[in-house]
């Protein structure tokens, strides 16, 4: 069952990642004009461009390196209690981040009206879907 929640995990977090590591460089996929982009990926108010690109490359690696981590996580008989652990700060951070999202705070700092709506059918969702994920898989190594 790990490797069954590991996978999707992975797969969810690469393709996060690819994304990422397109927009760090210069890309503006999936959408062609970069305002529209930055107001449907970062919501900031006011935004008129995409972050850095090395902020952009910076998402792409952690985000791919917690893809690895939830890979590791399923296989039971490596890293031993530090990759165990290892699980729980990254669940608390895909965690906050989902329940952030669903904030009132957090929708006056992105209120682009493209950004709500994915960050509230999307973005949240699936940081808190990750986050449960690392948590169940910290769990199961744990039992």
């Amino acid at each position: 069952m790990s490797m069954l929640i590991s996978a999707f995990m992975f797969i969810a977090l690469l393709a996060v990642s690819f994304a990422h590591l397109l927009w760090s460089f210069g890309r503006t996929w999936p959408i062609r004009d970069e305002k529209l982009l930055a107001q449907t990926v970062v919501g900031f108010r006011d935004i008129e461009r995409m972050p850095p690109r090395l902020a952009s490359f910076a998402v792409a690696v952690a985000t791919l390196a917690a893809g690895i981590l939830a890979l590791a996580l399923a296989d039971h008989d490596s890293g031993g209690t530090t990759l165990t652990l290892l699980g729980i700060p990254v669940a608390a951070i895909f965690l906050a981040r989902g329940v952030i999202g669903y904030t009132p705070w957090w929708a006056g700092k992105t209120p682009e009206p493209n950004f709500r709506l994915n960050d509230s059918r999307v973005y949240s969702p699936l940081c808190l879907l990750l986050g449960a994920g690392f948590v169940a898989l910290t769990l199961m190594r744990l039992l």
